[in-house]
């Protein structure tokens, strides 16, 4: 097999700021304390960052959802820049993370700095002091509204938000493969108990089967445990040649293949298979660029922007066989920390926040260096996992890497 080009790249640092609730702190104060941490932790300095990506940009809408965008981080560290890049249509956030390895491989830049930042938790205490709700009338100011796009279609029908478009979804896989929510509450009990032994994560209190059926409704089959956590926080890597390894302060991460494939529709309503998202299209890409196999995969670290669609990168990934995610979850053994596929190990966006893909990514390169603390997986013999998948993304929007090290 010719080798792909991103494995002309390598992440040589990962960094991460103070993550909380709401923290109310600038957006760009939080980015820039995720970038310099990574810098540092790659034994770069700010001279040797020719390179910039980021997911999405500068946004406004929602509040909070963007800390800062490429130009704003460059000016503030004085970058000079080979190359930069930035935007909301890409394969989900990860999309930036492979547009840096594209980037390098081709020679545009050396070390592309890739971030992304929120700070939807102190934005909505801004703005009313509770979650926003996102309803029919919203944004007309009391004189009507009319939508266009794919939401003329969901919004007369209740149905705004992706809660809802991802609930659908998850209510064919139950009925066409008999899931259940005991079954899919496997993901967010994990979550907890990982992130037990995460210090920044937001929920850390324990939860039981019990708790989880306790808590309110969002959209059937969703409860409240089944939807991440709005927070603010940061989170940074550094995407850098692969020959530039012996110049970086720790063994880099090598990017042994990428997955950005949509073949079916880009629709939230229109995909040919509503069991399943675009996550089918992307790892089956990512699996056709390596000689390695799920079983080489020993930690995880999947989108649970709600938990049906972790469910949904477990199969397609082919951790189990389709439309056998829920029986494969269930009693939470296999996904456990000492489990056949260790999952989220820092708790994912469902209990440690959301940090929108990058803080799962931040998890798996810590996981693979052995650097995760008291939440470290260790394999064999006590040592660290040696390849791991970061995942994101739902709906008709997927991207995932396959990490591996040099052991």
């Amino acid at each position: 097999m010719a080798a792909p080009g991103e494995r002309g790249a390598v992440i040589s640092g990962a960094g991460q700021s103070d993550i909380g609730r709401r923290l109310m702190r600038d957006g760009v104060d939080l980015t820039l304390d995720a970038c310099i941490d990574a810098i540092e932790d790659a034994g770069l300095t700010r001279a040797d960052i020719d390179g910039i990506c980021t997911y999405p940009g500068p946004m406004d809408t929602p509040p909070g959802f963007s800390g800062a965008g490429a130009v704003a981080v460059q000016d503030a560290l004085r970058l000079n820049l080979n190359w930069h890049t930035g935007g909301l249509e890409m394969p989900g956030q990860l999309g930036s993370v492979i547009n840096a390895c594209a980037a390098v491989a081709a020679g545009y830049a050396n070390h592309v700095l890739c971030f992304r930042s929120v700070f939807e938790g102190s934005a909505q205490a801004r703005t009313g002091g509770g979650r926003a709700g996102v309803t029919a009338g919203g944004g007309g100011g009391g004189r009507g509204f009319r939508a266009g796009g794919f939401m003329q279609w969901t919004l007369p029908f209740g149905a705004p938000s992706a809660a809802n478009w991802i609930g659908m979804m998850a209510q064919r896989h139950f009925h066409e493969f008999g899931t259940t929510r005991e079954q899919l509450a496997q993901i967010a009990l994990n979550a907890r108990k990982n992130a037990e032994k995460n210090p920044k994560a937001i929920y850390r209190d324990p939860m039981s089967m019990d708790d989880y059926f306790a808590a309110r409704m969002i959209t059937t089959p969703f409860c409240l445990f089944d939807c991440d956590v709005p927070a603010d926080g940061a989170n940074a890597v550094i995407v850098s040649r692969a020959d530039a390894a012996p110049d970086l302060r720790k063994p880099p991460l090598h990017v042994e293949a990428i997955g950005s494939a949509l073949r079916g529709r880009p629709s939230w309503d229109q995909w040919d298979d509503l069991t399943t998202m675009a996550a089918r299209d992307s790892a089956a890409m990512m699996w056709s660029r390596t000689d390695l196999k799920p079983s080489d995969v020993e930690v995880a670290e999947l989108y649970d922007g709600f938990s049906f669609i972790t469910l949904c990168w477990l199969e397609e990934l082919g951790f189990c066989g389709k439309g056998e995610g829920g029986p494969f979850i269930e009693g939470g053994q296999r996904i456990a920390r000492d489990g056949q596929i260790p999952l989220n190990t820092n708790g994912g966006q469902l209990s440690a926040g959301r940090m929108h893909g990058y803080g799962l990514l931040y998890e798996c390169c810590v996981q693979l260096w052995g650097e995760a603390g008291e939440r470290q997986v260790r394999r064999e013999g006590g040592r660290p996992p040696r390849a791991g998948v970061a995942a994101n993304g739902g709906g008709p929007i997927a991207g995932c890497m396959l990490l591996t090290t040099d052991t």
